[in-house]
């Protein structure tokens, strides 16, 4: 059926008012922004950014004085991870003993909004150690991002991601590494250097996995990869393909991991059903680095 005159004359219209609402959105979303960054008071430690958080309906952002995001919360299910990146993050229970996973220890370099710390304890029941250098980001986390106070199973430490990584007390007690470390510009890893590597291997027991979130402009993929593979080896490492937004998540073994997809297939699946984890989705987009 022929169009016409008065159908693209609709059409044209649609278009407009398609176009209008998404520059109001963003507008409106930017304006969000600069009304709460208006009113931030910077940290006390002067060589450390501001941080503040932004409602924007059911979600919460958490930023460093930038319209860079650090990490969020969805505020009716603020112990669910919500960011498909962070859910990759937690890759490493595809090769875990998920009966035995409450017994396990995790520790977070990078804290973020929490989503991580809160999954890994209050949902898997986990030790738990999260590490941030900015304490502001700690009293946010707990204020705003439903942080629980430290305790028995849980402790936040303010303190350099690299030092924990090369103190020998914590050498040989982690069970899954999570690091996920950026400056306020966010532009590449603030920490990316074959030592830290190579003391985040010393962090793992012999069965341990460290997940690194690989993101930024300025980011070297491959150079971040080579860095990790010096110390690991490339037979002891996975990576998913980017996100949409471009975090490259790459999971690496102390020990490489032997398990066919069957195995995989099954485990994905048990994940699944037991926690609020795409994971069946993820083996389509997951394989080991040395394929």
């Amino acid at each position: 059926m022929d169009l016409t005159s008065i159908d693209l004359i609709y059409g044209l219209i649609a278009c407009v008012v398609a176009v209008w609402m998404g520059v109001a959105l963003a507008k409106k979303q930017a304006n969000t922004y600069k009304v709460s960054n208006s009113a931030i008071t910077p940290t006390a430690l002067g060589h450390l950014p501001s941080v503040n958080h932004i409602d924007y309906g059911d979600m919460r952002f958490l930023h460093l004085g930038t319209p860079w995001v650090q990490g969020s919360m969805k505020i009716s299910q603020p112990f669910d991870i919500h960011l498909e990146y962070v859910q990759r993050m937690m890759a490493w229970l595809l090769f875990t003993e998920l009966q035995q996973v409450h017994h396990l220890k995790a520790m977070q370099l990078g804290l973020g909004a929490a989503a991580l710390t809160k999954f890994c304890h209050l949902q898997l029941g986990m030790d738990t150690t999260a590490v941030d250098i900015n304490p502001q980001v700690i009293n946010t986390c707990r204020q705003w991002f439903h942080l629980p106070n430290d305790n028995p199973q849980l402790r936040v430490l303010q303190a350099d991601a690299a030092e924990i990584a090369n103190q020998a007390t914590w050498h040989g007690t982690i069970d899954a590494l999570q690091v996920d470390l950026y400056d306020q510009e966010a532009a590449c890893p603030a920490i990316d250097t074959k030592d830290f590597y190579a003391n985040c291997h010393k962090l793992l027991k012999e069965q341990g996995c460290m997940s690194v979130n690989l993101y930024g402009r300025n980011a070297d993929l491959q150079d971040s990869i080579q860095k990790i593979a010096h110390t690991f080896g490339k037979d002891a490492m996975w990576a998913f393909k980017p996100t949409t937004a471009g975090n490259t998540i790459v999971l690496a073994f102390r020990t490489p991991p032997k398990i066919d997809q069957a195995t995989l297939a099954l485990q994905a699946q048990q994940i699944q059903l037991r926690w609020s984890l795409p994971t069946e989705k993820w083996l389509k987009t997951l394989a080991p680095l040395n394929h």
